[in-house]
């Protein structure tokens, strides 16, 4: 089993050095999905909801997630973003329910990835669509948070799910 790097020689949590590493580029592609009824995602899409421009409020949350993650995650590096991408995709249905898909492309050179800042940008972007859709369906579910692609660093390229990939046109 591979040895644990969070953990001291005494089992003490501690953050990995990176020091020795070369910056390089690095992105981080997550996903995330939040289902809710038809009529909440076409108020959302109808810019409809009570307090405001749904998406719009998302993506600036999303963003600003992925700047503080660091503060968030207590082993993450402060890392130097040098873009955060969000896109949203509506999938409508009258038969069942509905799901607005999120997705998070984060990009930065440094020492290590950031993978973390693109999970963490995809789940405070559903969490901001919850609280302000809340008063229309408090059954809403945030799920499928995921890592869909990964680049650069020591452990190369990971890919997920292509196919989700694809319909975003990236």
């Amino acid at each position: 089993m591979k040895e644990l790097n969070h953990i001291d020689s005494k089992g003490r949590a501690v953050m990995v050095e990176v020091g020795h590493k070369n910056e390089s580029v690095r992105e981080a592609v997550a996903s995330a999905s939040i289902m809710m009824k038809t009529d909440t995602l076409k108020s959302i899409v109808n810019m409809k909801v009570p307090k405001g421009d749904v998406i719009a409020s998302a993506r600036i949350a999303s963003i600003f997630a992925a700047k503080n993650c660091p503060s968030l995650i207590p082993m993450c590096h402060p890392i130097k973003i040098t873009s955060v991408e969000v896109f949203f995709r509506s999938d409508i249905s009258e038969e069942k329910s509905s799901f607005l898909r999120i997705l998070s492309r984060v990009r930065a050179f440094d020492r290590t990835g950031v993978e973390m800042e693109a999970l963490t940008s995809v789940s405070v972007a559903g969490l901001t669509i919850y609280d302000m859709c809340k008063s229309l369906d408090k059954g809403m579910v945030l799920e499928e948070i995921y890592l869909m692609k990964k680049t650069g660093g020591k452990s190369g390229e990971y890919l997920c799910s292509v196919e989700d990939i694809n319909t975003y046109n990236l």
